[in-house]
């Protein structure tokens, strides 16, 4: 018997021709803990060679599966071990030439991303940890291709709060020196709690160091078939629209099995994940926001939101666990406000504020990300959310994360233009009322009690 019928292929031909599916990502993992050197110059020629040496036919092997079986891989990116353990091994105060031997090696090889100019600071934070963050607003300005990402909390550690202080003064920072772009940067840098170290996806990829020493992740797309296959079960109850949901999820992570094997084999580096995220895009129809509409809310942020999400986070995973050897990555819905067209109509309307974001987040993957504020919010502010964000991942468990862009000169009612997937975000109100003292406070917020398994 034939592996597929023609109804089978037709439809995935007509899931990728008309309801946007596509695999977002081929993301190859590289360890660079053996590029480190006492001599910074020498370590950055590590890093550059050993990362193009790695990733040279990365671009060719996706673009040969893309024309072969007709699916669309949108991007081929690179994910490095924090640049945090590899540079403090260097007798060196500036870590800006890590960043730039990273965006040189990336740009050698032709992908659009590269990540992992990252530090892990959930309990404490080394010499070079704080040199790294240090360097990050430079870094992210200076470099086209870079991001960057720092894990400032974790159920097991609680959330250190010297670093989300510092994170938000770097988030301004990173804003004012990308300021003629709209505060790019910030574009490119995420606060972590509980960061997975198999992640595929921008900007916060980073390869870990529990990973082996070359890896292939794949992330999946496809928030427009989801939304086609709920648009036949109109009116159906929510038993329906799960498993409708789950039926498409693995439709969708099937796709990206064989794309992720077929990397694998013919770059000749092990597989390691399928990340089943449904990732949104600008365009109209790929949207998230319009799966939780199609469901029976008017507008997504209005009053039942939050359980639709959740309902659609959880059909996900249990329709793409069954389609993958091994799934792992952040896995869910995401959010990204500036990249799906139908959140930046919400918060355009009003509808879909910051609180309502973060209520979301309790949910679903990953967290607060591209969100837009007024570029005068001050630094304390931006921690605070942070924080706040932090401690919904360290008590449920799960990864949160933030990419908040505070855009200068910019107030609630502008758009800040970024093009491409990064879309435009509208800049939305934060609370006025003050979290200096707060954030001044310092120190650890303490682990939950969930957190003592053993």
């Amino acid at each position: 018997m034939p592996m597929f019928n023609n109804n089978e292929i037709l439809d995935t031909i007509h899931m990728i021709d008309q309801q946007h599916l596509d695999v977002r990502t081929i993301t190859m993992g590289i360890s660079l803990l053996d590029c480190c050197d006492p001599d910074p110059k020498a370590a950055c020629r590590k890093i550059y060679d050993k990362i193009a040496r790695s990733a040279q036919d990365l671009v060719k092997t996706g673009q040969d599966i893309e024309a072969e079986f007709g699916i669309p891989i949108v991007n081929k990116r690179v994910s490095v071990t924090p640049m945090a353990l590899v540079a403090g091994a260097s007798d060196t105060e500036d870590y800006l030439p890590f960043a730039q031997a990273m965006d040189d090696a990336a740009r050698a090889v032709g992908v659009n991303f590269i990540g992992g100019f990252s530090a892990l600071v959930q309990k404490g934070m080394t010499p070079a940890d704080r040199r790294l963050i240090a360097a990050i607003p430079e870094a992210l300005a200076a470099t086209e291709l870079v991001c960057s990402s720092v894990n400032v909390g974790s159920t097991r550690a609680g959330i250190n709060m010297d670093a989300v202080a510092l994170m938000g003064q770097t988030v301004k920072k990173a804003a004012e020196l990308t300021a003629d772009r709209g505060g790019f940067g910030c574009a490119k840098l995420v606060i972590f709690c509980n960061a997975v170290e198999d992640n595929p996806f921008m900007a916060g990829a980073f390869h870990g160091v529990g990973e082996g020493d070359r890896v292939i992740n794949v992330g999946v797309s496809g928030p427009g078939v989801v939304y086609h296959a709920l648009q036949a079960v109109k009116g159906e109850g929510f038993d329906v629209v799960a498993e409708t949901v789950k039926k498409t999820a693995f439709r969708v992570t099937r796709m990206g099995q064989l794309v992720a094997q077929e990397a694998s084999r013919r770059l000749g580096v092990p597989f390691g994940i399928v990340d089943l995220s449904l990732a949104p895009t600008p365009a109209v129809g790929d949207s998230v926001a319009r799966i939780l509409e199609e469901m029976g809310l008017e507008t997504c942020g209005t009053h039942g939101t939050t359980a639709a999400l959740a309902l659609l986070n959880d059909a996900v995973k249990k329709g793409g666990v069954m389609a993958s050897s091994s799934v792992g990555g952040l896995s869910g819905a995401f959010i990204p406000v500036s990249e799906d067209e139908g959140m930046i109509a919400a918060a355009r309307s009003g509808t879909l504020c910051l609180d309502k974001l973060e209520a979301m987040t309790c949910v679903c993957s990953v967290g607060l990300d591209m969100i837009a504020v007024p570029g005068h919010t001050p630094a304390e502010t931006i921690a605070a959310i942070i924080a706040d964000e932090a401690a919904i991942g360290m008590v449920n468990h799960k990864t949160t994360a933030v990419r908040i862009i505070p855009a200068p000169g910019k107030d609630v009612g502008d758009t800040v233009e970024f093009g491409g997937l990064l879309g435009a975000a509208p800049v939305m109100p934060v609370h006025g009322e003050s979290s200096a003292d707060f954030i001044a406070r310092g120190g650890r917020i303490p682990a939950p009690l969930q957190s003592l398994k053993n």
